[in-house]
């Protein structure tokens, strides 16, 4: 018995992945373009303004070794600089102040050379210069937490795009899905792909066919890998860890085919900050949001007044009712994985534009995403959307009182103190197990 499971299990995560490199095959192209093999020293140049990720252009970085200049590079429109170097060995590296933008600092000013960078045999290596805004001008309190509230907003319509497939699939499956996060990836990658590095098609156009892949992906993995495995009475728990598995051979998957190096939507890379009544606000953040809400709204619509969403309803309810009832069970799982992947691919287009599309960013918001879950009451879709919007707020806004390196711990604390007093979440009913 034990060795038909493990056949089978084989023979879908074989299929699993063929269907992904399958997917990313329009990578391979665009990684053939990419770093050139021996060592180098390169990064990416950014600040963050009201709570975005902008690359800063135009910025010279100069390398030398023993006084020596080896290169240098100009940061591009991404903010990415590359400078190769003869061979492995201790450079220095250093940012040509001059050259930064009036708005644009260090954020501490003795850090315009790193020494004593070392490089090994091939190593593409990645260091960082601390860049903020200008001293010049700084930002009022009520401005800053009025800007930082609808970047809260924002960052929690992105997690409740992504979060509600993970929230509908363990409702009809029981299944703790980690490899979600590759979904999320995989939406922001497609979609820089088509837009920036193959037949540059505008943003709106190429996130089309990235969520479409999203719900392929995910229909996919319930075809090739959940429902065989359901079939083989395989437990939840072992399924959860199967997911975990399969979450780590997608993730690098990308990695091979997409490489490490962060990149940005050429289009959305720079936007300026408009002015709505008094409060700095970058328009990618509104378009984030309403477009968010509308889809939110339209999932809700469909659960509730669809003959296909009230089947899934049934299904989340009492599985073996609704197939006593006539509902086509296995149809109804598919149709969830379908739509959880395509929202979480459509996640992964928004959130690529507030931070560099990288092959780990879906897994850098999983626990995010679960934090929302989790808060709103598992399995629920509507508290499923305001636990997503509760931890955006809360890991943007503290800030105002915590590194920006803590704040997503912020978001798991908030978790933590709200199941004390209220184990089932906030919109879940509170159940007695007997």
């Amino acid at each position: 018995m034990r060795t038909r499971i493990g056949s089978v299990l084989g023979k879908t995560v074989f299929g699993l992945l063929a269907l992904l490199t399958v997917t990313l095959a329009a990578a391979v192209a665009a990684s053939a373009q990419g770093e050139e093999p021996g060592e180098s020293i390169g990064g990416t140049l950014f600040q963050r303004i009201d709570g975005e990720r902008v690359p800063v252009e135009g910025v010279v970085i100069v390398v030398s070794q023993d006084g020596t200049e080896i290169g240098s590079a100009t940061s591009d429109a991404e903010g990415t600089w590359l400078v190769q170097l003869p061979g492995p060995g201790s450079y220095s590296v250093r940012l040509d102040e001059s050259t930064l933008p009036e708005d644009v600092g260090l954020t501490d000013p003795d850090r315009t050379e790193l020494p004593d960078i070392n490089v090994t045999s091939g190593q593409d290596r990645q260091v960082i210069f601390q860049l903020g805004e200008s001293a010049l001008e700084q930002p009022g309190t009520f401005t800053r937490v009025a800007a930082l509230f609808v970047v809260g907003l924002k960052l929690g319509a992105i997690i409740a795009l992504c979060a509600i497939g993970l929230s509908l699939i363990f409702a009809v499956t029981g299944l703790v899905n980690f490899a979600h996060a590759e979904l999320v990836t995989l939406g922001a990658v497609i979609a820089y792909l088509l837009h920036a590095a193959g037949p540059h098609w505008p943003l709106v156009a190429a996130a089309v066919p990235a969520v479409i892949a999203g719900a392929f992906l995910g229909w996919g993995q319930e075809k090739v890998l959940w429902k065989p495995l359901r079939r083989r009475r395989m437990g939840l728990l072992s399924m959860m860890v199967v997911s975990i598995g399969v979450g780590f051979a997608l993730r690098f998957l990308i990695l091979i085919f997409y490489g490490g190096r962060p990149r940005a939507y050429p289009d959305f890379a720079g936007q300026a900050a408009t002015p709505i009544l008094g409060i700095p606000v970058v328009p990618k953040q509104l378009v984030t949001i309403g477009v968010a809400v509308a889809v939110l709204g339209a999932v809700g619509l469909f659960l509730q007044k669809t003959q296909a969403g009230t089947a899934l309803r049934a299904v989340r309810d009492d599985s073996a009712l609704a197939e006593s009832s006539g509902i086509d069970a296995q149809r109804v799982i598919a149709l969830t994985w379908a739509m959880g992947g395509a929202l979480a691919a459509m996640g992964g287009v928004f959130f690529g534009l507030t931070e560099s599309v990288q092959w780990d960013m879906g897994f850098q918001l999983l626990l995010l995403m679960f934090a929302a879950v989790i808060l709103g009451g598992i399995g629920t879709t509507y508290g499923t959307m305001a636990g997503a919007f509760i931890v955006g707020v809360a890991v943007e806004m503290s800030v105002l009182f915590v590194p920006s390196e803590l704040k997503t711990a912020v978001g798991l604390v908030l978790l933590i103190i709200v199941l004390i007093f209220r184990p089932q979440g906030l919109l879940a009913v509170r159940e007695r197990i007997s």
